[in-house]
């Protein structure tokens, strides 16, 4: 088949399974979208993934009212990991826009989500909240996982202060004055942190506990949280390349 991410095969849907056997059933809430919502039909195509990199396509054997009952047609294939590995961690910000953040980001291949809490930030989200907006900022990774056909779920944290990230090798802080993705150094280690700042920015006290770091612009204008968190992770996403590409194995 040739195929080496799940994107690349012409199927009717995508799901993630724990477990890639030869014959599986999908079940709950990820059935009933197959068998309901999808209709899906004995004989169609359906890539899952383990959400750790493997994935293989399947065959509907049976749809029921909520579930589907699918055979492998191929061996389990590993999808190539990008590399540098890319964490986006993003200042929390008000109503539904940090669910759109993790959408998109998540689309754009980051490896992992970490929500900060920043002196200008007006959601601050903590205790038994914290707990609930990080569950559900899971499920919309995972939503957009499954939409995108990723064979790896992201990793989304829980919500930590912006000082957290002082001395975090491969730290980027999205600034529109800074350079161009191309400009971008190399990180020391395996991956970049690119930082996006809340409604007004981060702080100059903020900035300098960080400590130097490269900067990264996306253009000229005064954009949203959320618009300038997208952007950039886009950004930083067409630098990356397989690891293979790079010879790192």
């Amino acid at each position: 088949m040739g195929a080496t991410f799940a994107a690349d095969v012409d199927a009717a849907a995508h799901t993630f399974v724990p477990r890639l056997a030869d014959e599986v059933e999908v079940t709950g809430d990820d059935g009933h979208h197959l068998a309901r919502a999808l209709r899906l039909r004995p004989g169609e195509t359906v890539t899952a993934a383990d959400g750790r990199g493997g994935w293989r396509p399947y065959a509907v054997a049976e749809a029921g009212r909520a579930s589907v009952r699918m055979t492998a047609v191929r061996p389990t294939v590993h999808e190539p990991e990008l590399w540098p590995r890319l964490v986006v961690a993003f200042a929390l910000t008000k109503g539904a826009k940090p669910d759109l953040v993790v959408q998109k980001v998540t689309e754009l291949g980051a490896d992992a989500l970490l929500p900060v809490r920043a002196r200008r930030s007006v959601a601050r989200w903590s205790g038994p909240r914290a707990d609930t907006a990080t569950a559900r900022l899971r499920r919309v990774a995972r939503e957009a996982a499954t939409q995108c056909r990723r064979a790896r779920l992201p990793e989304v944290a829980a919500p930590a202060d912006v000082e957290s990230l002082i001395g975090r090798p491969g730290l980027v802080v999205v600034d529109r004055r800074g350079a161009t993705a191309a400009e971008l150094p190399e990180p020391p280690g395996d991956e970049w942190v690119v930082l996006v700042g809340p409604e007004g920015g981060l702080e100059e006290a903020e900035l300098a506990a960080l400590g130097p770091a490269p900067t990264l612009g996306v253009g000229p204008f005064v954009l949203r949280a959320e618009t300038a968190a997208i952007a950039a992770a886009a950004a930083v996403a067409g630098r990356r390349r397989t690891r293979s590409a790079f010879g790192h194995g």
